[in-house]
C-alpha cells in the first residue's frame, strides 16, 4: 500500500500546461481557435461593411442635397451650414458630372438631381436654365470615412476582446479539466499497458468524465479487463495443456513398453511356430534313421544298398533343413552383378528336376537370351528353386511350368517382371494372406519345410524387388518376381558401374 500511495497521487495531479502528453493537442486547439477567430473577424468586417458603406452614402448624398438647396435661396447661409461639402458652377464638363446625371438634370431644371460622381462619392446636381449652367454639390471631407475606419476598428477590437475571453475562460477553467487531464490519464494507463504496471492500467470511475472522452475511457477499460480474463484463462488452458503433455508422455512411455512386450511376444511366438515346424520336420527322418540304426544294431549283417542309400537322403534332408533355416536367420548382403535371367531359371530347374521326380512335369522357358538384370546369381538361383520346387509339388510331378519374363516402367524406372506359372490346383485363399510368413505351408511332410517362400521374399527384399503370389483365372497359380534393371553399384576401387543392358 505505501507503493502505491505516491502512483495514486500522480494519477490524481492535474496535468501541467507544457506537459508532453497534452502540449501537442494545446497547440493544436489555440491555432484552431484562433483561426476561428480571425475568420469570424473577416466574416463580420466583409458582412457590414456593404451596409455602412451604403449608410455613409445615403447620409452624404443627403448632406449634398440640402446644401445645394440651401444655395439656391441664400448662398451665404449655405456657405455657413455647408462645411466639408463643396459646391461649384459650371458646365457639365467642368464639373465633371455624369452625362446620364447631367441628361436628367437638364431634362427637369430647377430640380435638384443626386447621383453619383466619376470617383464613386454622392453629387447632387441642379441644371439652370436662366445661365445655362449646373450646380454640383459634393463631400469635401473625410469625416464619414474617419468613422468608419473607428467603427471597422472598434468591431476588430471586440471581436478580439470576445476571443481572448473565449480563449481564456476554454484554456483556464474548461479544457484543463474536460479535455487535457482526460488525456494525460489515458495517455498514463495506456504507457502503464505497456510497461506492465497492473495496478495503474484500470482508469478509476471518478476520473472519468460523463462525455465521448468518457465513453472512450470505460471502453478501453473493458477491453482490458476482458484482455486479463482472457490471458488467466490461456494461462489455465496452458497448464491444463502442461498437465495433459505429462500424461500424454507417461501414457506413451507405457505403450512403448507395451509395443516392445508385444514385439518380445511376437518373437516368441515366431520362436515357437519355429520350433514347432522344426520339431515337426524334425521327427520324420529323425524317426527314419532312428529305425535303421536300431535295425543295424539288431541285424548287423542285414544291411543292403537300399538302407544305405534311404539314411544317405534322410541326412540331405536334415542338410537342406539346416540350410533354410540358416538363410531365414542370417541376412547375407547379395552381390550385385549384371546377369541374365534365362540361365539362372535354367539352372534352377537343373536342380529341381534333379531333387524332385519331375518327370511328368513340362518345364518351358520362354525367357528371352539376352534380357538382363542387377542381382546375385546365386541367391536368385535359390528364389526360383524354391518358386519351381513349389510349383512341382503342387502338381504331383504332373503338369506344365512355363517361365516368362518383361520389361516393365514403374515410377520412372525399369524392372524386370518374371513369371513363374503352374497349371496346378492353386494357392487355397485362407493361405494366400500368409503365404510369406514362416511355415505358412500347409504341407510339413516330407518333402516341404515351411520356410521355402520366406526365405525366397527375404532375398528379393535384399535386391530392392518384390515377389508377388496370385492365382490363375484358369486354374493354377503364378509367382511374380521384380528386380530393378539398372542399378549402381560401387567397386572396390571406389568407381561406379552402371549396370545396364
Amino acid at each position: 500500500m505505501a507503493d502505491d500511495a505516491p502512483h495514486a497521487e500522480t494519477r490524481r495531479r492535474p496535468p501541467r500546461l507544457l506537459n508532453p502528453g497534452v502540449g501537442r493537442i494545446r497547440r493544436k486547439l489555440i491555432l484552431l481557435h484562433t483561426l476561428f477567430s480571425i475568420s469570424l473577424a473577416t466574416s463580420l468586417l466583409l458582412v457590414v461593411r456593404s451596409p455602412i458603406r451604403d449608410l455613409i452614402s445615403t447620409h452624404e448624398g443627403r448632406e449634398c442635397v440640402l446644401a445645394l438647396a440651401a444655395w439656391q435661396e441664400d448662398p451665404e447661409q449655405a456657405r455657413e451650414m455647408a462645411s466639408g461639402i463643396r459646391i461649384r458652377r459650371g458646365s457639365a464638363l467642368d464639373l465633371a458630372i455624369p452625362s446620364e446625371l447631367a441628361v436628367r438634370a437638364r431634362a427637369k431644371p430647377g430640380e435638384i438631381q443626386l447621383g453619383v460622381s466619376f470617383s464613386g462619392w454622392p453629387v447632387a446636381v441642379v441644371y439652370r436654365a436662366d445661365s445655362r449652367e449646373y450646380l454640383a454639390s459634393a463631400v469635401q471631407s473625410r469625416v464619414a470615412q474617419t468613422a468608419v475606419n473607428r467603427l471597422y476598428l472598434l468591431i476588430i477590437a471586440a471581436i478580439l476582446a470576445a476571443y481572448g475571453f473565449i480563449a481564456l475562460t476554454l484554456e483556464v477553467l474548461i479544457l484543463p479539466r474536460q479535455v487535457y487531464a482526460p488525456i494525460e490519464r489515458l495517455r498514463q494507463a495506456d504507457a502503464a499497458v505497456q510497461e506492465g504496471l497492473r495496478e495503474a492500467e484500470i482508469i478509476p470511475d471518478d476520473q472519468i468524465p460523463n462525455d465521448e472522452l468518457g465513453e472512450i475511457m470505460r471502453s478501453r477499460n473493458q477491453s482490458i479487463r476482458k484482455l486479463r480474463d482472457q490471458e488467466q484463462r490461456l494461462e489455465q488452458v496452458l497448464d491444463h495443456v502442461e498437465v495433459v503433455a505429462s500424461e500424454l508422455k507417461r501414457k506413451n512411455h507405457l505403450l512403448e513398453t507395451a509395443r516392445q512386450n508385444l514385439a518380445e511376444q511376437d518373437r516368441l511366438v515366431s520362436l515357437g511356430m519355429m520350433s514347432a515346424g522344426i520339431a515337426h520336420e524334425l521327427n520324420t527322418p529323425l524317426a527314419v534313421l532312428k529305425g535303421s540304426v536300431e535295425m543295424i544294431k539288431e541285424h548287423p549283417d542285414d544291411l543292403d544298398d537300399e538302407r544305405i542309400d534311404l539314411m544317405l537322403r534322410v541326412i540331405k534332408r536334415l542338410e537342406r533343413l539346416s540350410e533354410s533355416l540358416l538363410d531365414f536367420a542370417r541376412a547375407r548382403p547379395p552381390v550385385t552383378e549384371r546377369l541374365e535371367i534365362q540361365p539362372v531359371v535354367a539352372e534352377a530347374w537343373t536342380l529341381v528336376s534333379l531333387d524332385r521326380d519331375a518327370r511328368g512335369v513340362e518345364f518351358v522357358n520362354c525367357i528371352e537370351t539376352h534380357l538382363t538384370a542387377s542381382g546375385d546369381a546365386d541367391r536368385l538361383t535359390q528364389v526360383f528353386v524354391n518358386l519351381l520346387r513349389n510349383a512341382n509339388d503342387a502338381m504331383n510331378g504332373v503338369g506344365r511350368i512355363e517361365a516368362n519374363a518383361e520389361v516393365a516402367e514403374r515410377d520412372g524406372a525399369e524392372w524386370v517382371s518374371i513369371l513363374i506359372s503352374d497349371n496346378g490346383p492353386g494357392i487355397d485363399p485362407a493361405v494366400m494372406p500368409r503365404l510369406f510368413e514362416p511355415f505358412a505351408s500347409t504341407r510339413l511332410d516330407a518333402q516341404g519345410t515351411g520356410l521355402g517362400l520366406a526365405v525366397a521374399e527375404g532375398i528379393i527384399k535384399e535386391h530392392g524387388g518384390i515377389i508377388l503370389a496370385r492365382n490363375r483365372p484358369d486354374g493354377g497359380s503364378t509367382f511374380e518376381v521384380m528386380l530393378p534393371r539398372v542399378r549402381v553399384v560401387a567397386p572396390a576401387d571406389g568407381s561406379e558401374d552402371d549396370l545396364l543392358n
